[in-house]
């Protein structure tokens, strides 16, 4: 059976100028006939209304939210295949400004990403969300199903901006101008994966924290466990020791760029060891302030490229600075990564028993090789999407915990090489920005609040924000040469600015003249 990923619509359906935008809304599921579909419900939602998400799995974890503009919500099903299918949303806003969105998902997860839907909605985009063909944050549903994996590779993406761009142009009765993607982690390689196989899909693509290189990235985020072992084993360092670790790093490379203020602007120039941090013999072995010699080693091989069989790079290494955001919860929790462990065991191998403890070179060659439905998006090839005139942004925070921040330039060198084009050729459609003291997507001590998502936005002018900025590149042809970003003092957006840092353009770095305010960016400049 084959399923053809178009719409069919009654003619009566129209755009919602030619009636009341509540009344065109409430008509739209009966109206609209979706081949190979279900749909479950098309609903206004007023501005101001306090959406809950019942139908959502539990470790989604959605809390409620309130959406402040009036749009039409409409939910359905989608069969990919005779055993695979997405559930989708759009979301119509009434202040459409002629622009379409797809938001990306994180993670193995299949969970809509509702804030980044309610972030774009509220700017004017039409915006269609998946669940990325199935629900939940663990791997479970992979298990010996192929299609279903599919889905999470790339078609689940593909379809919803498809039958989302059709739904959209019938219920407005046009096209969209302009079509753009918003995404970050496993979305950020979403969006690499639109621009090498579907660069129709998108004129403007936003990737953050790219999970590019994705089966050696799951090799990589599982060897962390066998590096440090269970809490108490010999190789396994306390929280407070990787605070120690944190702390050591800032004391050799934080100078690096100029300014002591806990930020690493461009960890790549930090070559840590550890050590100075050795304990001196006759110390307590419960020790918080030192590390052992074989905990020394524990560090310097997290600060290592992983290497697989005959040497070869697999991974490049944790990026020193990231270690305060992930103890003790992500990889040095004395426990197996989640996602990597899932993907071995339902993916790889079909095997919900097969240990993460085995992980080695061998896994980690199989898991390349078999690369299922191409997911390790690592073509280099982006010409054709630069050929139908497609603008890339790229970001990556310098403090990212979960995902190298080191993968980010290797990727960009891959897409150099593999076109043949200089970094300033490369500039007419692909630019990437490091953005210091930036955690996992967000967070961190830095100016990371780029505009990235609903919560990390400090303004919508183009300057400081990255979807604004795309915005602007594609529909006027200013691109961006630096990201102004923002850091709070409590963390949260709209609260006193502690100070602001213009990121650069790679492969330029930032670097504090040595004169000025050092919370002023123009006390920075970029550096080659």
């Amino acid at each position: 059976m084959r399923f053809p990923l178009y719409v069919t619509l009654f003619s009566a359906v129209a755009g919602a100028a030619q009636c009341g935008f509540q009344q065109q809304c409430s008509k739209l599921a009966s109206k609209l006939k979706i081949d190979n579909a279900t749909v479950w419900f098309a609903e206004y939602v007023p501005a101001g209304t306090n959406l809950t998400f019942p139908d959502s799995d539990p470790s989604c974890g959605q809390a409620a939210l309130a959406v402040g503009v009036d749009f039409c919500r409409v939910a359905l099903h989608v069969d990919t295949s005779s055993q695979s299918g997405i559930s989708m949303e759009a979301w119509l806003p009434r202040n459409w400004t002629g622009r379409f969105l797809s938001t990306g998902n994180g993670g193995l997860n299949g969970c809509l990403s509702y804030n980044d839907m309610a972030y774009t909605v509220e700017l004017g985009f039409s915006t269609v969300g998946a669940n990325n063909g199935h629900n939940g944050t663990e791997g479970t549903s992979f298990l010996n199903a192929p299609e279903v994996v599919k889905d999470f590779a790339w078609r689940s993406v593909h379809t919803n901006v498809v039958v989302g761009k059709q739904i959209s142009a019938a219920f407005y009765n046009k096209k969209h101008s302009k079509s753009y993607y918003l995404g970050c982690s496993t979305g950020g390689r979403q969006g690499f994966k639109s621009a090498e196989s579907f660069p129709e899909d998108f004129d403007g693509i936003v990737a953050g924290a790219p999970a590019v290189d994705f089966n050696n990235l799951n090799s990589w985020s599982g060897h962390f466990y066998l590096l440090t072992g269970a809490a108490g084993s010999p190789t396994y360092l306390t929280p407070d020791q990787w605070f120690a670790v944190h702390d050591n790093i800032l004391d050799q490379c934080d100078g690096l760029d100029g300014y002591v203020d806990g930020i690493l602007e461009d960890p790549e120039l930090c070559d840590y060891r550890p050590e100075a941090l050795i304990c001196p013999p006759g110390t307590p072995a419960n020790s918080s302030t030192c590390i052992t010699e074989t905990q020394a080693q524990t560090v310097r091989a997290v600060f290592s490229d992983l290497k697989g069989k005959n040497g070869t790079v697999v991974y490049p290494r944790m990026q020193p600075g990231s270690e305060l955001l992930g103890t003790p919860y992500i990889y040095y929790s004395g426990q197996p990564f989640q996602y990597s462990a899932d993907w071995f065991r339902y993916v790889v191998y079909n095997d919900p028993n097969w240990d993460p403890a085995t992980l080695g070179p061998a896994d980690y060659a199989h898991s390349d090789t078999l690369n299922p439905s191409d997911i390790r998006t690592w073509s280099g090839d982006l010409s054709a999407a630069n050929a139908r005139g497609a603008k890339i942004l790229h970001y990556h925070g310098q403090q990212d915990e979960i995902i190298s921040s080191s993968n980010s330039p290797r990727y960009y060198k891959h897409v150099a090489e593999t076109m043949g084009l200089s970094s300033a050729e490369l500039d007419s459609f692909y630019r990437f920005f490091r953005i210091s003291g930036m955690g996992h997507c967000a967070g961190g001590n830095g100016a990371s609040f780029i505009g990235q998502s609903r919560g990390a936005t400090a303004s919508l002018d183009p300057d400081q924000n990255v979807l604004t900025a795309l915005v602007r590149w594609v529909e006027h042809g200013k691109a961006p040469d630096s990201i102004l970003g923002t850091a709070f003092v409590d963390g949260t957006a709209g609260g006193e600015v502690a100070f602001r840092r213009r990121h650069c353009k790679y492969p330029l770095r930032n670097t504090y003249t040595g004169e000025g305010d050092p919370k002023d960016p123009g006390s920075w400049k970029c550096v080659a």
